[in-house]
């Protein structure tokens, strides 16, 4: 049985996702489909880069991950498929994979060449799901396409460090479904370059000095009150994917707001690490 992933923005309103689904299931009706998610923001390469990254180790080894955001073809957006750390990934070359392959070389890739055969403005039912059934039935990247050494980055989604290794200038590369703001700064260039001095992070004009490892980490447990005093109060950790959040304690939409309204920051805003 054949595992495969799909990653896309096209929402489920319309028929693309069932569409998807259905050419899957005509070539592999034995194949295991699962959604990771359908909403990421439409044509958002590093919010899809970011999801990917923290879900699909989660999968056994050899799972097929098709991801359809941005994948229209183009002389500048080509579709290649990779091998990555023993997982195989079919998606346009937009930059997407740069996050994904940060701390890990791809084995193989490959750019895919049955676009001869096929013209589409549909090419992850087109394209994308033929190369993952050929993979799903044996096949190898090689016949796919011509292997190719290099794949597009994208500058963004690493944070910068100035000369002196004193600042980490990063940003707001994911808004997540509670607002809380998901920075690029991982847990493991805050300790290499920090090198345990004293900090602060900025975000607009509110500054933290301290990353707790949990949400409930800025209750006082030892004092006797009603906990829900700490509701509404900003904190930053280091979340389960390993990046610098900034989120608000038991954040309601409706009522305390989130991180993202209360501090006003969005995607692409800036977050800096400041050490001394």
């Amino acid at each position: 049985m054949s595992l495969i992933t799909l990653t896309t923005d096209f929402g489920t309103k319309d028929h693309f996702v069932g569409a998807v689904k259905g050419a899957i299931y005509s070539e592999l009706p034995d194949a295991k489909i699962v959604d990771i998610t359908h909403g990421i923001s439409p044509f958002n390469i590093t919010e899809t880069a970011y999801i990917l990254k923290n879900s699909y180790k989660s999968f056994p080894e050899k799972t097929i991950h098709i991801v359809g955001v941005d994948s229209e073809l183009s002389p500048e957006n080509k579709h290649i498929a990779l091998l990555l750390d023993n997982h195989y990934f079919i998606c346009p070359d937009n930059g997407l994979i740069s996050m994904i392959a940060s701390e890990i070389n791809p084995t193989q890739i490959v750019e895919i060449n049955i676009h001869d055969r096929i013209e589409s403005s549909f090419p992850v039912l087109d394209v994308f799901v033929q190369v993952a059934c050929f993979i799903a039935r044996g096949g190898s990247l090689g016949v796919i396409g011509k292997e190719i050494q290099s794949y597009k980055k994208i500058i963004e989604i690493q944070p910068k460090i100035d000369t002196n290794q004193s600042q980490i200038i990063g940003s707001v590369i994911y808004i997540d479904n509670y607002g809380n703001i998901i920075s690029n700064i991982s847990k493991k260039l805050f300790t290499e370059i920090g090198k345990g001095r004293n900090y602060r992070i900025k975000a607009r004009r509110y500054t933290f000095e301290k990353i707790h490892q949990k949400y409930n980490d800025i209750i006082n447990y030892t004092i006797e009150e009603d906990k829900k005093h700490y509701d509404g109060n900003k904190l930053a950790i280091f979340n389960s994917a390993g990046f610098i959040e900034i989120a608000i304690y038991r954040s309601n939409l409706k009522t305390v707001g989130s991180a993202s309204t209360l501090l006003g920051l969005g995607y692409r805003d800036t977050i800096t690490v400041e050490f001394y």
